[in-house]
C-alpha cells in the first residue's frame, strides 16, 4: 500500500477483527452452556463467565482474550520491522473490536484481559505493573470492577513513569518513543475501559456493587 492512512488502517482494522472473536461466548456454547449473554452481566467476558460455575472456562476466556489483543500487537509489530506506532494501532484496534464487535452488534466485553494482553505486549514492565495493579486491588476490594478499572489506569501510568527515565543513546530513545506510543495507546484503551465500566462506577457510588463471590 502507497497510502499512509490505508496502512494505517488496515492495520487497526486488522487488529480489530482479531480482537472481535468472541471467546467467552464460543467457549460456553461449545461448553454446553448456552448464550453467555443471557447469564448475569450479560456480558461475554471471564468474570461473566465464571458465573456459570466453571472456572476452567472463564480461565480459558480470560487467557484467550488477553492473547488476542497480545498477539495483534505482536503480529504488527514483526510485520512492520519493530514499529512501536504500528503496534500500538493493533493493539487499540483490538481493543475497540473485543469491546465493540461487529458480529455481535458492537455489544463485546469490558476489555480488562484484552488491556492486559495488549500492556504485556507493549512492554513487558507495563504488564508487569497493570497486572500486579489489578491482583491487588482485586484482593483488597474483592470487587472485580475496581480491580479491572486500576489496573487499566495503571498501564498508562507506567507506560510515563517509565518514560520518564533519561536515555541518551539512539537505541534508548527507540525505546522511548515506543513508550511514548504505549502512552497513548493506553490512554484510549483505559477510557474505554472506563467507559464500559460506567454502570459498575455508578453501582460502586451507591454501594451496590457485588463483591466476589455475591450474586449480582
Amino acid at each position: 500500500m502507497n497510502s499512509p492512512f490505508l496502512l494505517i488502517a488496515a492495520v487497526f482494522l486488522a487488529g480489530y477483527f482479531l480482537g472481535s472473536v468472541p471467546f467467552g461466548l464460543l467457549l460456553t456454547r461449545l461448553a454446553g452452556g448456552g448464550d453467555i449473554r443471557a447469564i448475569g452481566s450479560g456480558n461475554i467476558g471471564a468474570t461473566n463467565v465464571l458465573r456459570t460455575g466453571r472456572k476452567g472456562l472463564a480461565a480459558a476466556t480470560l487467557l484467550l482474550d488477553a492473547g488476542k489483543g497480545a498477539l495483534a500487537v505482536v503480529l504488527a509489530d514483526w510485520w512492520f520491522a519493530d514499529s512501536s506506532l504500528f503496534a500500538t494501532l493493533a493493539g487499540l484496534g483490538a481493543m475497540i473490536g473485543h469491546c465493540f464487535p461487529i458480529w455481535l452488534g458492537f455489544k463485546g466485553g469490558k476489555g480488562v484481559a484484552t488491556m492486559l494482553g495488549i500492556s504485556f505486549a507493549l512492554d513487558w514492565r507495563i504488564g508487569a505493573a497493570a497486572a500486579a495493579t489489578w491482583l491487588v486491588m482485586t484482593l483488597l476490594t474483592r470487587i472485580s470492577s475496581v480491580g479491572g478499572m486500576s489496573a487499566a489506569l495503571a498501564a498508562p501510568v507506567s507506560a510515563f513513569l517509565l518514560l520518564r527515565i533519561p536515555r541518551t543513546d539512539i537505541g534508548n530513545l527507540t525505546v522511548g518513543l515506543g513508550l511514548f506510543y504505549a502512552m497513548i495507546g493506553l490512554s484510549i484503551v483505559a477510557a474505554i475501559v472506563l467507559w464500559r465500566h460506567r454502570a459498575n462506577i455508578a453501582r460502586l457510588r451507591a454501594g451496590t456493587e457485588p463483591r466476589i463471590g455475591q450474586k449480582g
